[in-house]
C-alpha cells in the first residue's frame, strides 16, 4: 500500500502542469458546491431571524377578511378569552397601519405597530437605548414612540435620538411623538443589500392609535403560545371559542406565521437543490478530465508498462497502480475545493456579518462524489493499462 502511494505520488508530480490544472478543476467544483451549500444555510438563517424580528414567527389572530364589514372585531373581551386560553402563554393587541413619518428633513413612509407592554414578549424587539413602553403609557394614550436605528442615522447621523419629535400621520392629521427607545430590528443584511425597500418600523401604544382614530378593535392579536405546542392546533381552538364567543362562524381566523416562514425556507431549499446540481455537474465535467489525463499517462508510459509486466508485474498490480493515482488526484482536488470553499464562505460571512458553522452533510458529499467519479473514471485508463501485452507495449517507441 505504501509503494503504491509512493509510486502514486511519483507518477502525477511527473507532469506537474497538466496535474495540477487537473487539480484545479476537481477543486473548483468542490468549491461550488460547498459555497452554494453554505450561502443555503446563512441565507435560510438570515431568513428566520429577519422574519422573527418582524413578528413573523409565531400565531396571529385576526377578523377574516370574507365577514361583512362592521359586523365583527377583536376587543378587549376576545383579548382576555385569548389570553386565558390553554397553552397560550401572552397575548397581545395589535394594531398595523402604513403612514407618513417625518422628522427634520427627513420624510418617509413607515409602518406604525399600535402595541402594548406585552407586545415585546411576543414581537422579537431588540432595545438599543431608552425604553420600552410602561402601563401609564397604554393608560395615558401617550404621544411617545419607538423608532429603528436606520431612521435615526437617516435623520440625525446617530443612533440615539431619545427625546426627539417625530411627526407622525395619524387620524388624518401630524402629531407629535417623543421618541423613548431606539430599536435595531432583524440582523441589518437585509439591509445591507435591499436597503430602502425594508420600511422604517415605528412602534406606539395601541391605545394612542385607537384614540387618534376612534376606534377600540384592534387589527389583530399576536399570540404566544408554550414550547412544543401545535400551532395550528391552537389557532383552530382559539377561532373555534371566538366564533361561539361572538355567535358567529368562521369569522376569525388563525395565521400560523411560522409555517409561512418554513415555506419560505422551503422554496430556498429548492432553489440551493437546483444550484447544488448546476454545481455537481460542474464537479462532474472535471472528474472526466481524470480520465483524460489518465489516458495520456497511459500512452506515454506504454514502455514502461511493458517492462513491469515483463519482469512480473500482474494485472491488479498494474491496474492498482493507475487507480491509486486517479484516487490520488480526486482527493488532493476535493481537499483544496473545500478550503477554498470554505475560506470564501467564511470571508462573505464575516463581510456580511452573519455566523457560519461547518456542515458535516456537506463536506461528506463533497468529498464522495468527487472521489467516487474520480474513482470510476480512472477506471478505464488503469483496465487499458492493465490489459496491455508485454510485447505489444516493448514494441512502443
Amino acid at each position: 500500500m505504501i509503494d503504491l502511494l509512493k509510486s502514486a505520488f511519483h507518477n502525477i508530480g511527473r507532469k506537474r502542469s497538466r496535474t495540477m490544472l487537473t487539480i484545479l478543476g476537481i477543486g473548483i467544483g468542490v468549491a461550488s458546491v460547498v459555497i452554494i451549500g453554505n450561502i443555503s444555510q446563512c441565507g435560510t438563517n438570515v431568513l428566520y431571524n429577519e422574519m422573527d424580528s418582524l413578528g413573523l414567527s409565531g400565531l396571529s389572530i385576526a377578523a377574516s377578511a370574507d365577514a361583512k364589514p362592521n359586523t365583527v372585531s377583536l376587543n378587549e373581551f376576545d383579548l382576555k378569552l385569548v389570553q386565558n386560553a390553554d397553552q397560550v402563554i401572552q397575548a397581545a393587541p395589535v394594531i398595523v397601519q402604513t403612514t407618513d413619518i417625518s422628522v427634520r428633513k427627513v420624510n418617509t413612509k413607515a409602518v406604525v405597530w399600535g402595541i402594548d407592554t406585552k407586545a415585546s414578549q411576543i414581537i422579537s424587539i431588540n432595545l438599543l437605548y431608552g425604553r420600552l413602553f410602561n402601563q401609564m403609557d397604554i393608560k395615558s394614550n401617550a404621544n411617545v414612540c419607538l423608532v429603528d436605528e436606520k431612521f435615526s442615522q437617516n435623520a440625525y447621523s446617530r443612533s440615539n435620538i431619545i427625546g426627539k419629535k417625530v411627526s407622525i400621520l395619524c387620524g388624518g392629521a401630524m402629531e407629535e411623538f417623543t421618541v423613548v427607545g431606539i430599536i435595531k430590528t432583524g440582523t441589518g443584511l437585509l439591509q445591507n443589500i435591499i436597503g430602502d425597500y425594508v420600511p422604517t418600523f415605528v412602534y406606539v401604544p395601541y391605545t394612542t392609535i385607537q384614540s387618534a382614530v376612534g376606534r377600540s378593535d384592534f387589527d389583530q392579536i399576536a399570540v404566544k403560545i408554550q414550547q412544543g405546542a401545535n400551532v395550528d392546533e391552537i389557532g383552530k381552538k382559539l377561532t373555534d371559542s371566538l366564533n361561539h364567543y361572538n355567535g358567529t362562524k368562521d369569522a376569525f381566523i388563525s395565521n400560523n406565521l411560522a409555517k409561512q416562514r418554513d415555506g419560505l425556507s422551503n422554496i430556498l431549499n429548492i432553489m440551493t437543490l437546483i444550484l447544488t446540481a448546476i454545481g455537481g455537474i460542474s464537479l462532474l465535467v472535471a472528474s472526466l478530465s481524470i480520465m483524460t489525463v489518465m489516458l495520456v499517462s497511459v500512452n506515454e508510459r506504454t514502455r514502461e508498462i511493458g517492462i513491469k509486466k515483463a519482469i512480473g508485474a500482474g494485472k491488479g498490480s498494474i491496474m492498482l497502480e493507475f487507480l491509486f493515482e486517479a484516487v490520488l488526484i480526486s482527493v488532493i482536488g476535493c481537499f483544496t475545493g473545500l478550503l477554498v470553499g470554505y475560506a470564501a464562505s467564511y470571508a462573505g460571512a464575516a463581510f456580511f456579518r452573519v455566523a457560519l458553522s461547518p456542515r458535516m452533510d456537506i463536506i461528506w458529499t463533497a468529498m464522495a462524489f468527487s472521489i467516487l467519479t474520480g474513482t470510476a473514471f480512472g477506471v478505464y485508463p488503469a483496465y487499458k493499462a492493465a490489459c496491455l501485452k508485454p510485447v505489444d507495449a516493448l514494441r512502443q517507441e
